[in-house]
């Protein structure tokens, strides 16, 4: 068989090996390694074109992985890489040197003479082009050579119009299982934050990206926070604040309008903790947006110096998103029908307890107010004044928890001023000095649970009152790193904790009630010097 029957077999089995390989990547590797063997080069590339007509990727062989990293960042597309940009037809060279557009080699770049290139087209347009350098069996490139990498361009071309197809196929794929995930999760009723944090990693999958992160407004909106975060660094990012201006996720909530940037680092829009933390490169920052209104933004990125990010992927990435944000928005709907319908029950269950319980100790209250009247003795009358005034009190009590399930101490009022009225009542009716000392700053994050600081504190203060023989009494609430810490400390007798087992005494229902709301309760005593309740409720 002559050189040129062996060449031609090498073509054909190289076609077949071609149309067999569906992963691009595998794809674009083995073209280049095919086309150094089939025209004996030693070095051999093959360079990705984007839309602007730029190098976006650049596979190599022959090269070692050292000798790759000495020569620095992705070529740029220009002397002879970018003269088959430019002029989409063969180029074979005796020296590279010869043609004028050549402008040398960057630093640390092995020595090269000959040159043969030609460029791929697939789907009609030019996909990207085979470079090879170095002819190891003459001085340069023979015309047959030439001939076999056109012939093996135009099976590259076909092939990799099929790793494209087939790869946009696995990819619709991949966004309608992200998207019915997505929706099953919400219509499963997930916590937000867990549907928040699939939102991300399915973006950072369809992307193919390093890290991905979600950024919405905190909850006085005045500022961002990153509200999940998937792939590296995700646990540093996680609960990070973001200024609204100064960021680009700020501009893009505020504008509704995608970004596709090469390199986040050297943008002067960018807020460096976060793109510094993540390592953020080449980026793709999309709005979730409902009826034009943004509510926060979807942000997927690769390391420094990896492949851009092209058109199409943005494109991908908004219909992903418009399908995440209507997803939530569905959730965010939800649970609002579901806020409605309890606010109904209530009603329902009000007009009964008024119609009925309420009424009934509102009688009872009347008839002791009658009772009171009728007896002479003033202590007695007054006792039982009082008693009518704690059924006052469990009526508020009642309907402020039906419409709220706040206390009536906290209806209209703020959290300090209600623990100031507890601590006020209970020195009057137990004669234990008691001092209150609050963290005001901490009242807008304890909104959700202020009823439980309440009765912690309601509960703790009977204690003191009927069983610690106490002369003061403090109560505080003050902030510790990412949690609020209540204290209820008296100078009473105490009591042996051990003995006790830590039950009793109340001690049951304030274990049970922080435990709910994923907090920790502690309690210390010492016999004559007295007892600390210590609650500490994540904020």
């Amino acid at each position: 068989m002559t050189t040129r029957d062996q060449r031609t077999a090498a073509l054909i089995e190289a076609g077949v090996a071609l149309s067999s390989e569906l992963s691009l990547s595998a794809l674009l590797q083995r073209i280049v390694e095919l086309a150094v063997e089939v025209t004996g080069a030693r070095y051999g590339a093959l360079g990705v074109v984007g839309p602007d007509g730029a190098l976006v990727d650049f596979i190599t062989t022959g090269l070692t992985d050292d000798e790759r990293l000495a020569i620095g960042p992705l070529p740029r597309g220009r002397g002879i890489l970018g003269a088959l940009i430019d002029d989409a037809q063969p180029l074979r060279l005796r020296h590279i040197t010869d043609d004028p557009r050549s402008v040398g080699f960057p630093p640390n770049h092995p020595p090269m003479v000959s040159f043969l290139g030609a460029p791929i087209r697939a789907l009609g347009m030019v996909f990207g082009n085979i470079y090879l350098t170095e002819k190891q069996d003459g001085a340069e490139f023979t015309e047959d050579d030439k001939e076999a990498l056109v012939t093996l361009a135009t099976q590259a071309g076909v092939a990799v119009a099929n790793a494209r197809l087939y790869a946009d196929i696995r990819l619709r794929e991949q966004w309608l299982e992200a998207v019915r995930d997505i929706s099953g999760a919400i219509l499963a009723g997930d916590d937000v934050n867990d549907v928040l944090h699939m939102v991300a990693g399915r973006a950072r999958a369809l992307a193919k990206a390093d890290h991905s992160s979600i950024v919405v407004p905190t909850e006085d909106g005045r500022s961002l926070r990153i509200a999940a975060a998937d792939g590296e660094h995700a646990a540093e990012l996680q609960g990070m604040a973001v200024p609204t201006v100064g960021s680009l996720s700020g501009e893009v909530i505020t504008t509704g309008r995608p970004l596709l940037l090469a390199d986040t680092q050297s943008d002067s829009r960018a807020y460096l903790p976060m793109v510094t933390t993540a390592m953020m490169g080449p980026t793709i920052m999309i709005p979730l947006s409902i009826r034009g209104r943004a509510f926060g933004s979807i942000a997927v990125s690769r390391r420094p110096g990896s492949t851009q990010f092209r058109d199409e992927d943005l494109r991908l990435m908004e219909s992903f998103a418009d399908q995440a944000a209507l997803g939530l928005e569905y959730g965010r709907a939800q649970r609002e029908l579901a806020r409605l319908t309890l606010v109904e029950d209530r009603e329902r269950i009000a007009k009964e307890l008024h119609d009925g319980v309420i009424q009934s100790l509102f009688a009872v209250g009347l008839g002791l107010q009658g009772t009171a009247a009728l007896i002479a003795e003033a202590r007695l009358a007054e006792r039982i004044q009082d008693a009518v005034g704690e059924i006052d009190r469990v009526i508020g009590d009642l309907r402020n928890y039906i419409f709220g399930l706040r206390p009536h101490i906290l209806a209209g009022s703020r959290l300090a001023e209600a623990l100031d009225r507890i601590a006020i009542d209970f020195q009057e009716w137990s004669g234990v000095t008691t001092v209150v000392d609050v963290d005001e700053s901490l009242e807008i994050h304890l909104a959700e649970n202020a009823s439980h600081v309440v009765q912690f504190t309601r509960e703790a203060l009977s204690n003191v009152g009927k069983h610690a023989g106490a002369t003061t009494c403090r109560v505080s609430l003050r902030r510790d790193g990412d949690a609020a810490v209540l204290e209820i400390d008296d100078d009473g007798s105490g009591f042996d904790i051990d003995a006790a087992g830590g039950k009793g005494m109340g001690m049951d229902n304030m274990r049970n009630r922080s435990e709910a709301i994923g907090g920790s309760l502690l309690v210390t005593s010492t016999r004559g010097e007295g007892t600390t309740v210590r609650v500490r409720i994540p904020v």
